[in-house]
């Protein structure tokens, strides 16, 4: 089977498929959704596409006989952008790693998972095997959402992102807000009219800074550590001869379980009530703008148990049990009340320049599902 998953992978790798929301002329998902649906389609999978705003995701399912358990297998199509890489769209083989964008996020992935839903369909299981192949994971999961919102659902998941033959049952989460300190336009010379907005800010980012320190200080997860905030972007002003009215300032705080939207914009308020009091002529609002809580299942669950028992079967390792600090759809899947794990290929440089997947890790992964499924769907 290596042979033909390097070559799907490969094809695969050769879509442009970057995400339009994270730039506005990238190629988006529409051609690489289309090969995936005639590839399913041509293996008699059921097929169809879940459209999000034109953004397309490709469900197929190799149905079961009847009286089973349902099996998700989750991974998403879009990359990040190519700015500094060469020939980013040409896959490339050297010393058993396939180099190129998307390699190991996720493409690998979805070339295990479309081989193992065409096998899945000779196998005379109960349940369905269900593979999601969706967009927009790299900047909203508009993609997993409509799948979810369309109806799919299944007794347990898998999301295949690269974990480097360990299985993840927990990641982080995040949550976005703006913080905009008031000040007073006036021309700059009449100091006596105007009121510094920016300058506000920096009172503000002091106290983000002593959050950060104070967070480093906490606990945190058993598997993930502690949360952090830092601020992302800032901006303000109208010209050089003027005082800036508002100051905006865009903060991410990452969250592990037991922290939630209302605590962080709890804590952001603290900082701006401490900044008001130190100085009367602060004013700042803050704003809640976007926010993807946290995943964690029991590391005893039955699915968690199943994928790490066959991976110790078929590499002779038991995987160990970890969490990840970047955010995945596995949250989603969770919050459908799915039980989900994460597990999939090895491999490195992911968003980088040298992008990379193991491509004997591949098959590995393709046995592994496929041997959960047989199964978990019997």
């Amino acid at each position: 089977m290596t042979s033909m998953l390097q070559e799907l992978t490969a094809r695969l790798v050769s879509i442009d498929s970057t995400n339009p929301t994270l730039s506005p002329d990238a190629a988006g998902e529409e051609e690489i959704a289309a090969f995936v649906a005639d590839w399913c389609r041509d293996r008699s999978l059921d097929v169809r596409i879940v459209d999000a705003d034109g953004r397309p995701s490709v469900v197929a399912v190799a149905r079961g006989t009847g009286g089973g358990r349902s099996l998700i297998l989750n991974g998403h199509l879009d990359t990040v952008g190519v700015a500094g890489m060469d020939d980013p769209f040409r896959p490339r083989v050297e010393a058993g790693r396939m180099y190129g964008r998307g390699a190991g996020d996720m493409k690998a992935s979805v070339a295990a998972m479309m081989a193992v839903v065409a096998g899945a369909r000779t196998m005379d299981l109960r349940g369905d095997v269900i593979m999601t192949a969706v967009s927009d994971e790299e900047a909203y999961s508009v993609g997993t959402t409509a799948v979810l919102d369309s109806g799919v659902t299944a007794d347990a998941a898998i999301v295949t992102e690269p974990t480097n033959g360990e299985v993840l049952v927990a990641h982080k989460g995040f949550v976005w807000a703006d913080v905009i300190t008031q000040g007073r336009a006036a021309h700059g010379s009449r100091p006596e009219d105007g009121l510094d907005a920016i300058t506000k800010m920096g009172a503000f980012l002091q106290g983000l800074g002593q959050l950060q320190a104070d967070l480093e200080q906490r606990n945190g997860d058993p598997l993930l550590g502690s949360g952090s905030v830092h601020a992302s972007v800032i901006d303000g002003g109208r010209e050089m001869s003027s005082y800036p009215a508002t100051c905006r300032l865009g903060v991410e705080r990452r969250t592990v379980p037991g922290e939630t939207a209302q605590s962080v914009i709890a804590e952001l308020e603290e900082i701006a009530e401490q900044c008001r009091q130190a100085d009367p002529d602060f004013q700042a609002t803050i704003d809640l703008t976007f926010e993807r809580r946290p995943f964690s299942i029991d590391a005893g669950h039955e699915i968690v148990e199943l994928v790490r028992t066959v991976a110790a079967r078929t590499s002779g390792r038991r995987p160990r049990v970890s969490g990840s600090a970047g955010w995945m759809d596995a949250a989603l899947l969770s919050e459908r009340s799915i039980p989900t794990v994460i597990y999939g290929p090895a491999g490195g440089g992911y968003h980088g320049d040298n992008e990379w997947v193991d491509v004997s890790s591949i098959e590995a992964c393709a046995e592994v599902l496929t041997e959960v499924a047989k199964a978990y769907c019997a």
